[in-house]
């Protein structure tokens, strides 16, 4: 969770909104780190999530992420959720819940409806304090203006 800390503030310093992602194999090594990157880039997919999960499964020369964990510092929206789904990670956790827009438990929960074909496990709340200020703070400076 702290490389996807590190991530969001990198995001954060590009004006983007702070959110970071890692992809862990199933090791715990890093396949794949990003933060958002939506104004920079134009493209409404740009989540830190995507990001992450693209890079992952490039550099493993496949889509399907079998064995390995998202983490993310902020619970991921329906796109996001849906994307870790459809790469079959193993692990999805997470730091700040988003209860605007989380799909993984707050809002809605994708990842454990049992009409999909894969489910994984959620493991929620780490670092969610530091997970959060980071974001108020983002927020808060925008607000200021």
């Amino acid at each position: 969770m702290r490389l996807a800390l590190a991530e969001a503030a990198a995001a954060a310093d590009r004006g983007e909104i702070p959110v970071g992602a890692v992809v862990l194999d199933r090791l715990g090594e890093v396949l794949a780190a990003a933060g958002n990157d939506r104004e920079s880039s134009a493209d409404p997919t740009a989540h830190a999530e995507v990001l992450a999960l693209r890079r992952a499964a490039a550099r493993r020369r496949q889509w399907r992420l079998t064995g390995c964990t998202l983490v993310v510092t902020l619970e991921p929206c329906t796109m996001c959720a849906g994307a870790a789904v459809l790469a079959r990670v193993d692990r999805i956790v997470y730091g700040a819940v988003d209860e605007k827009g989380g799909a993984v438990g707050s809002l809605w929960d994708v990842v454990r409806d049992r009409r999909l074909n894969h489910r994984p496990e959620v493991v929620m709340g780490v670092l969610a304090a530091e997970c959060s200020a980071v974001l108020k703070r983002f927020f808060a400076t925008r607000r200021i203006r």
